[in-house]
């Protein structure tokens, strides 16, 4: 490895390995179990240690899915994969890739939100590192001992206090980091042997979790005030000089710390915060590929965001940037929080959301002057916006009344229940697809099954941030960018709404198959990568200069040949 970027060897090449005996087989990264050749078991201390028959990786992968297809609770399919993550991560990547339309609903949402409920109850091994108060002061050595001098380029970080729409689970976050993990492997071909989840382990607010008695984080009430922001101060600048050339994903942060953790550390460190600027990101670009469908320019748009919080703040943020690069109206994108629409007539407390409210004489002036008429539904009767997003965490928030709205004030909204895991959407599409006679284009956070309506089936594209974080955290790396702008997440935005097939359009979806997010990952990190060398902000490159990092850098899951080194 070169100061900034990575190769990643040939399949063919010979890798050495030290490790004998046991702890080979107990290293996920190299072990590689049944699949051992006779020459490798002589040749590194294997001998008795394993059966005598030799699989190939499809015999075991076979297994493996054979395994997967006993277990009906996608929860015990969880714990599965985990083990199996533990054990053998080439394999476990070899079987997530070839079938992660299936498979990524077990190891990321839904399934993950309960899987971190559950952590301490299932927890089998340690898997990254938890810094705790107890430890400030040493975060610097601690790093450097659990990693034991690896060159880390990718760490998930998250405070546990936010995961998903369910709140604050304590250490049990760690399941997050890990799982996002998974995805840029996956998804971007980054090798997991540069990555690191990471939980701050600040403490939790969650009774239940302190009552509990097999919970395994620190069990105190959270940090607040200056102690919180001293102990990030302290994480942030470990890891700079730790591992200065990682970038560092903040994850599930709530709203108001989230925003500040953001904005402090944008330009001193590698880093974005997905929730807000990857949220947005993908918001946006479903909402670039129903314009390119319908016809029509963004700017000609009406939008409501219902969620004013990490999410509500990023998509705000990204579309109105948007809007205003096209010329359009700043004030096109209506916010609301759980109190109503957000007006700078209001008692707005959170600094950010102050951000997001209109001026009270716009309100009025378009028919929502006092507070008590600011709901959901009544700003969609007022404003008559084209575009409604949730990130609200409240399910059946867009009800039929609300849907009916939308389809009288326009031929076809564009609707986007984004809250997850799947209980906390704020509406199903079959809902909205009957309550807008069919005329909606719609897209969920969360996965959803295809649905019939009136004789024509209607394919539900996944608004997932999958789409963006890998590429968006490769191309930052590749780029050896200064720090993730705006721009580069812009450009992430509109290459993955090209991505889109027309035929995936034709059936209804604003997001290409998750199938195809391997290819389409690649695709963004591109995009990004030329973003940031147009921009000045990292390394020049040309087209050629792209690709080869691409190809050099990502990574296939396959065994390679050990060696005695």
């Amino acid at each position: 490895m070169d100061e900034h970027t990575w190769s990643t060897p040939a399949a063919d090449e010979p890798q050495p390995v030290s490790k004998r005996g046991y702890d080979l087989i107990r290293d996920p990264l190299l072990n590689k179990g049944s699949a051992f050749t006779t020459e490798e078991r002589q040749a590194l201390g294997l001998e008795g240690l394993l059966p005598v028959g030799v699989n190939t990786m499809e015999n075991q992968f076979n297994r493996i899915v054979e395994g997967l297809s006993h277990f009906k609770q996608p929860m015990n399919r969880y714990v599965e994969l985990a083990e199996l993550h533990d054990r053998n991560e080439t394999l476990f990547y070899r079987v997530l890739i070839d079938d992660l339309p299936n498979l990524m609903p077990i190891v990321y949402t839904p399934t993950v939100g309960r899987a971190t409920r559950e952590f301490s109850h299932v927890f089998r091994r340690g898997r990254g590192i938890w810094l705790t108060p107890d430890q400030r002061g040493r975060f610097r050595e601690v790093l450097r001992t659990a990693t034991n001098g690896g060159d880390i380029r990718l760490i998930v970080a998250t405070d546990n206090q936010s995961i998903l729409g369910i709140g604050d689970q304590g250490a049990g976050g760690m399941a997050i980091s890990i799982g996002k993990l998974s995805l840029y492997c996956a998804a971007a071909g980054i090798h997991p042997g540069v990555t690191l989840p990471i939980s701050l382990d600040v403490g939790t607010d969650n009774a239940t979790l302190l009552e509990d008695p097999l919970y395994l984080g620190w069990r105190h009430r959270r940090l607040s005030g200056s102690d919180y922001y001293d102990f990030i101060d302290e994480f942030a600048e470990a890891v700079k000089e730790v591992f200065p050339r990682a970038l560092l994903q903040w994850e599930d942060f709530r709203k108001d710390r989230a925003y500040i953790i953001m904005d402090r550390y944008r330009k001193r460190l590698l880093s974005f915060n997905d929730d807000i600027q990857g949220t947005g990101a993908v918001a946006l670009s479903g909402i670039m590929a129903a314009v390119r469908k319908l016809g029509g320019q963004l700017a000609g748009h009406r939008f409501v965001v219902h969620g004013a919080g990490a999410a509500g703040l990023g998509i705000t943020r990204q579309i109105r940037s948007a809007v205003e690069a096209q010329g359009g109206d700043r004030y096109a994108v209506a916010a609301l929080d759980s109190r109503g629409l957000l007006v700078e007539d209001a008692d707005v407390t959170d600094v950010y959301k102050r951000d997001l409210a209109w001026p009270a004489d716009l309100a009025r002036e378009r028919g929502l002057g006092g507070p008590g008429g600011r709901d959901l539904l009544s700003v969609v009767k007022a404003y008559r916006p084209t575009v409604l997003i949730g990130t609200s965490g409240r399910p059946g928030a867009f009800n039929r009344a609300v849907i009916e709205a939308m389809a009288e004030n326009c031929d076809a909204p564009i609707v986007m229940p984004f809250s997850n895991p799947t209980d906390y959407s704020e509406a199903r599409p079959e809902e909205v697809l009957r309550w807008s006679g069919g005329s909606a284009l719609v897209a969920t956070g969360s996965p959803f099954a295809d649905v019939d309506y009136k004789g024509k089936r209607f394919r539900i594209g996944q608004g997932n941030n999958v789409f963006i974080f890998p590429g968006l955290g490769l191309g930052s790396l590749l780029s050896r960018a200064e720090y993730v702008s705006d721009a580069m997440i812009t450009a992430a935005s509109e290459s993955l709404a090209g991505q889109v097939s027309q035929q995936e359009l034709d059936q209804g979806m604003l997001y290409p198959e998750i199938g195809r997010l391997r290819e389409v990952s690649r695709v963004v990190a591109a995009a990004v990568m030329r973003s940031a060398s147009e921009d000045g902000i990292g390394a020049e490159l040309d087209e050629d200069t792209i690709q080869a990092r691409l190809d050099a850098a990502i990574w296939n899951p396959v065994y390679r040949r050990y060696v005695p080194g």
